[in-house]
Formats: C-alpha cells, sequence, structure tokens
C-alpha cells in the first residue's frame, strides 16, 4: 500500500530536505549527485554518476533504503552489499520516525551508506 498524499509529500519534503543538504557542489554535480525516490512504501536514496564505459549516460548506486511498516509503525533501514542486494542495518534495524532514518544514514557509523 502506498503512502497518502499528504504523507508522500510530508515525507518527501523531508527527504528531499536531507539530499539537498548532502548534494555536492553545483561544479561537480555532473560527475557524482545525489537523488532519492519514493516508491510504495519505501524512500530510497541513491548516487547519480556517470556510466564508466558510456559517460553521457547515467548509472544509479543504492546509499540507503527506508521501508515503513504500518504493522508496527516503524521504518526499517536497508543497505544494498556488494551482492546489490538490501540487507537490514544490523546496528539499527529500525526507527519510529523518517527523521532518525536520516541521522542514522547521515551519521553512517558502520560506513555502510556513503562508505
Amino acid at each position: 500500500m502506498a503512502f497518502s498524499e499528504l504523507e508522500s509529500k510530508r515525507y518527501g519534503k523531508v527527504v528531499k530536505a536531507f539530499v539537498d543538504s548532502r548534494r555536492p557542489p553545483l561544479e561537480i554535480r555532473p560527475k557524482l549527485d545525489l537523488g532519492y525516490r519514493m516508491s510504495g512504501q519505501s524512500v530510497e536514496i541513491f548516487e547519480i554518476r556517470p556510466a564508466w564505459d558510456d559517460p553521457s549516460e547515467k548509472m544509479e548506486n543504492a546509499v540507503a533504503k527506508a521501508t515503513y511498516v504500518r504493522r508496527s509503525n516503524a521504518w526499517r533501514i536497508y543497505w544494498q552489499r556488494s551482492d546489490l542486494k538490501w540487507h537490514r542495518y544490523d546496528p539499527v534495524p529500525e526507527v519510529a520516525r523518517i527523521e532518525e532514518f536520516l541521522e542514522v544514514v547521515d551519521a553512517d557509523e558502520c560506513c555502510c551508506f556513503f562508505g
């Protein structure tokens, strides 16, 4: 079940502010940028870079993902390992609010999100 329109706008505003605060300077963005998408009950943050074999194409590298679980009223936090699958972030597997998810990603204590 997707977010309601109100939830989508609220979460989008919070995540956009976080992504905007972490984006590199304008002159670097053609080579490295940060973006996000909301799909279903999930929010995903990713890097945007030119493809190594064709710089005119863009590729996305996953950074972090949070999925809202209504049953438990919690956000589950995931990171993408080298196997390109999402794995629960064991140091902090769940948080109550999306702002807490963004704080965990920003702190990146285990270097799982931004390296």
